[in-house]
């Protein structure tokens, strides 16, 4: 005799609003290799950006990091006009990957 009840649930999370992408590849090595580094000038990139490039040209004898000034802020103001532009002024500073800092 089974007396396993069955009983629906609502996940509390709800639907996903954005279809999940899956990212590009990672470069298996930095060096040669150019960084944008993409903030959205909310919290403490100033403070971060810096320590994150001194660690990187630590670790790798020849990366080269394109600051964030470069692109933009990618949130409030001009956030729709920098974020269309990217692909573009991705390829126009011949960029290899991003880091990209969101605060709070």
């Amino acid at each position: 005799m089974n007396t396993a009840e069955e009983f629906e649930a609502l996940w509390p999370g709800g639907v996903n609003a954005v279809p999940a992408v899956t990212p590009a590849p990672r470069p298996a090595d930095l060096n040669g290799k150019r960084i944008g580094f993409l903030w959205d000038y909310a919290f403490r990139g100033d403070e971060i950006f810096p320590m994150l490039e001194d660690s990187l040209t630590r670790a790798y004898d020849d990366v080269e990091i394109v600051g964030y000034d470069a692109f933009g802020s990618t949130f409030g103001g001009n956030e729709h006009e920098t974020l269309a532009a990217l692909p573009q002024r991705l390829k126009e500073l011949r960029i290899d990957a991003v880091v990209s800092g969101v605060g709070c």
